[in-house]
C-alpha cells in the first residue's frame, strides 16, 4: 500500500439521541471526531473498531452493522483515507481507564451540537457516517470476509 493510503475504522454509537464522539489534539488544533483509527498489522476491521473505542473513549463496544465504506482524499495533502463505519451497543465504561495520547475527552453530543460545531469535526467523513447511520443504513457484519 501506498504511504498516502489509509485503512481507518469508526464507530457510530448513539445513546438516548446522542453520539459518542472524541475531542482530539491534531496538530494542536482540537477536534471533534468519532471513536476511530488506523486498521494494525495482523487485526481484522471488526477487532480494530473495538480497540479504537476502548482506547479512545473507555467504553467497551459491540459492533452489530457496517454503515458505510467511504474514500476521502484530504484536500491540504492528498492523503486517501478508506474508513469502514461500524454501529453497534456500548457497554461498561471504565472511567479510570487512561485515553489514547492525543485524546482529550470522550463526551455524548446530539446531532444538533455537532451540526453547530461543524468547524471543529476532524474530516467531513463525521457527518457523513451519522447522517447514513440516521438515514437506517445499515449492512451486516458477514459483509465483510476476513481470508487467511
Amino acid at each position: 500500500m501506498q504511504e498516502n493510503h489509509h485503512i481507518t475504522v469508526a464507530a457510530v454509537i448513539e445513546k438516548d439521541n446522542r453520539f459518542l464522539m472524541v475531542e482530539e489534539s491534531i496538530q494542536n488544533q482540537h477536534v471533534i471526531n468519532q471513536p476511530a483509527g488506523h486498521l494494525e498489522e495482523n487485526e481484522t476491521l471488526v477487532e480494530a473498531v473495538i480497540r479504537e473505542t476502548l482506547e479512545e473513549t473507555a467504553w467497551q463496544f459491540e459492533p452489530e452493522y457496517v454503515t458505510g465504506v467511504y474514500q476521502w482524499v484530504q484536500p491540504e495533502n492528498q492523503q486517501i483515507f478508506l474508513r469502514f463505519c461500524f454501529t453497534g451497543t456500548p457497554y461498561n465504561v471504565d472511567k479510570d481507564r487512561k485515553l489514547d495520547q492525543g485524546i482529550i475527552q470522550a463526551s455524548w453530543l446530539s446531532h444538533e451540537e455537532l451540526l453547530g460545531q461543524q468547524h471543529k469535526l476532524r474530516s467531513p467523513l463525521v457527518l457523513a457516517c451519522i447522517d447514513d447511520y440516521l438515514q437506517g443504513q445499515r449492512y451486516p457484519l458477514d459483509i465483510i470476509q476476513n481470508i487467511r
